[in-house]
């Protein structure tokens, strides 16, 4: 069985779990902000390796201090340029960071709705994790880029070469057709299951474990077949996320 997906139906898909997808990179405004405007929270567009470092790039609130915190509270930070632009230096350990990109201007804060997620020190999956929506994965990812659910819904997303017009996402004996956005990246709802269960997406098929354990605190557990992350969002609210692994994209 066969189902065609707009790119309006995805997009009322992903909205009904409770988001839209991280915003893709791009210019910044480079107009001066304007007394009692609001300030713009971090877009992060990129993680790379330097030696023993990662380096953290994107744009945010020009002139803008931007802070990526942890759970403990330390802090990375650096300020953004006249053109918003950012780099922050991280400290490659060998643990998994989660953290909470923000931007502070004055007395302001605004705060990224999404989280940076690295994994054993940056030799592991790198991605931004939204509460409610799809994972956007940073490093070189397969064709299947993260399975994102909540107990009751699933939502499988990834990215794909630009301008490709389809792509078929095969579960539960059923083919869906959708639709990526200008950058390549796409979003697809699936039924919850309680069980492990085949996903394929460009002729591979990638077994998902089920979800994370649950608990109060980030849990992180390495399988044959990718990450599975359990975290958690405003107001205490549970994720889980499965980040595949092999050949990237």
């Amino acid at each position: 069985m066969k189902r065609a997906i707009s790119m309006t139906a995805a997009a009322m898909l992903a909205a009904a779990l409770a988001a839209c997808s991280p915003a893709p990179a791009g210019k910044t405004d480079e107009a001066p902000r304007a007394p009692g405007d609001w300030a713009q929270p971090p877009l992060i567009e990129r993680v790379s390796r330097q030696g023993d470092e990662l380096l953290v790039s994107g744009v945010a609130e020009p002139g803008g201090r931007v802070v990526l915190r942890n759970e403990t509270g330390s802090a990375y930070a650096a300020s953004a340029d006249a053109h918003g632009r950012f780099e922050i230096h991280v400290a490659a350990k060998s643990g998994h960071l989660l953290l909470q990109p923000e931007t502070q201007v004055g007395q302001d804060a605004a705060r990224s709705p999404d989280r940076l997620l690295i994994l054993a020190g940056g030799d592991g999956p790198m991605a931004l994790l939204r509460f409610g929506g799809p994972a956007r994965r940073l490093d070189a990812a397969p064709a299947l880029g993260a399975v994102d659910s909540d107990g009751r819904m699933r939502l499988a997303s990834g990215a794909t070469a630009e301008g490709t017009a389809q792509v078929d996402v095969i579960s539960d004996g059923q083919t869906v057709r959708v639709t990526p956005g200008s950058d390549g990246r796409w979003s697809l709802m699936l039924p919850m299951t309680s069980a492990p269960d085949g996903i394929e997406v460009a002729g591979r098929v990638f077994a998902w474990p089920g979800e994370a354990a649950r608990g109060e605190s980030l849990t992180v557990e390495q399988g044959e077949g990718g990450w599975r992350i359990g975290w958690s969002g405003p107001a205490g609210g549970r994720q889980s996320t499965w980040l595949p692994v092999g050949e990237g994209r």
